[in-house]
């Protein structure tokens, strides 16, 4: 249902990152993947290089999305507790320090400006 994170992410923006963004992701890494094959099979080292940022910006972004659908929750958000919260405040000071240093190194990512704690 695209509409079940209302109104914190509404319904068209979901169907356009699920039908546009991820199939497009999708699309274009199994394009590349059969081109880098391609070159692997004839030994061409140069088209293999050629073809390895875009083999990583789609993968990515295949990756990203996968992540995106997977932690999604309508009833989710808020700020995390228990150990997770102990290692944010020991390591950022706060939770809003923690969010202001991620959103910084995320915007600087080429690409969406993802970022992911891991």
């Amino acid at each position: 249902d695209y509409g079940a994170l209302e109104p914190h992410i509404n319904a068209e923006i979901m169907q356009l990152h699920h039908s546009k963004h991820h199939a497009t992701y999708v699309n274009n890494l199994n394009v590349t993947e059969e081109k880098y094959k391609e070159a692997l099979a004839k030994g061409d080292v140069t088209a293999q290089v050629s073809l390895q940022p875009a083999l990583k910006f789609n993968g990515g972004g295949h990756i990203n999305h996968t992540i995106f659908w997977t932690n999604l929750s309508p009833n989710g958000g808020g700020e995390p507790k228990g150990e997770l919260m102990e290692a944010i405040k020991r390591d950022f000071g706060s939770f809003a320090n923690f969010k202001e240093k991620l959103t910084a190194v995320s915007v600087g990512v080429q690409g969406s400006g993802w970022g992911w704690l891991g």
